[in-house]
């Protein structure tokens, strides 16, 4: 069986013979039976997205936003980026959604329950949200995207695990120690690169360097969100190359190979953001005095400055109308007697 052709049953057990030896785990991709069930994809989907969430919050004050601007955010951005995801999956596969005439599905193409979404459709909506929402907010666009991508880092962290609960996601046959065993028949397995593990990985240790390094030196509004492009740029080049279930270029091939989608994607992606850090830093030669929340941090010290000088200057005496001068007393004017004035008579 060709490595593009694998699909793992998804009731068979998963088992790593290279560390754990015969032990094996079978989880049910079903966590309730109710109506047609709740998966544990969207159930850890949706722990994924809320961890980003609180992350999020936790760290908006450095960077010069609230809480309120992020869950503002989120009620716009997470009806599209889920809508972005499906397209983007449903653009490349597009066969996959044709009836026997060879016109769209539509039923099929809006079950996005049946499965089928892409990260870079995610990635793609959510920077169009953001793009729209800070410019209706007049906030720099670098420092709401720093932020999110934090969120978006520890999301795919988290939800990647879904894909090992579906034992989807995985890689070309291997036979290193960390090798992954999946059932392809009831009497066939094969053993594979446990790629969703890689990307968790991958991402977790980008997560630690934002957190601990990058987002502690930043010299821009954006410098995070480069970082996280070239980070998974790279990442994503190299194990999308050990995946078998990639999104191809239509039917282009280079090399005599069919191009893959995500590996274009990150490798451009990659290359950009490389450039951009690199123009920022070493020619442009941003400073930290022109982040977001400096600048609003310079703004709140020289307020409150101004009001200190105020509150502290001395209180000058009212100016009081100088009193008139008395005016000199009258001189006394003797009354005389009654009856008139009389001379003496001899």
């Amino acid at each position: 069986m060709s490595a593009p052709e694998m699909t793992a049953l998804k009731n068979m057990p998963i088992s790593f013979p290279g560390l754990f030896g015969d032990w094996e785990f079978n989880p049910d991709p079903i966590a309730i039976h109710i109506g047609h069930g709740i998966y544990w994809y969207g159930i850890i989907l949706a722990l994924a997205f809320l961890a980003g969430l609180v992350l999020c919050m936790k760290q908006a004050k450095h960077y010069g936003l609230t809480e309120d601007h992020v869950l503002d955010l989120v009620l716009w951005a997470v009806p599209c980026c889920i809508l972005g995801s499906r397209i983007y999956y449903v653009i490349f596969y597009l066969d996959l959604y044709r009836d026997s005439s060879g016109a769209l599905d539509w039923s099929r193409i809006i079950a996005i329950w049946d499965g089928g979404i892409a990260i870079y459709g995610t990635v793609i909506a959510g920077a169009l949200v953001v793009f729209f929402f800070t410019r209706r907010k007049k906030i720099p666009f670098g420092a709401m995207a720093d932020l999110g991508v934090m969120g978006l880092l520890l999301g795919q962290i988290i939800g990647r695990w879904a894909n090992f609960i579906n034992r989807e996601a995985f890689g070309s046959l291997t036979d290193l120690p960390w090798r992954m065993r999946l059932w392809v028949s009831a009497y066939q397995y094969v053993e594979v690169h446990p790629t969703f593990l890689y990307e968790s990985l991958w991402n977790l240790a980008g997560l630690a360097l934002l957190l601990l390094v990058v987002s502690k030196g930043r010299r821009f509004d954006g410098e995070n969100t480069w970082f996280y492009f070239l980070w998974y740029g790279l990442g994503r080049a190299w194990i999308e190359g050990l995946r078998t279930d990639s999104l191809y270029l239509f039917d282009w091939t280079l090399f005599g190979a069919p191009i893959r989608v995500s590996q274009v994607l990150s490798v451009t992606m990659a290359a950009v953001a490389a450039f951009m850090l690199f123009f920022q830093i070493r020619i442009k030669r941003r400073s930290p005095e022109g982040l977001l929340v400096n600048r609003l941090a310079a703004e709140a010290s020289a307020k409150a400055e101004a009001e200190a000088s105020e509150s502290a200057a001395p209180e000058t005496p009212p100016v009081s109308e100088p009193a008139a001068p008395e005016s000199p007393p009258a001189p006394e004017t003797e009354t005389p007697p009654e009856g008139g004035v009389h001379g003496n008579t001899d």
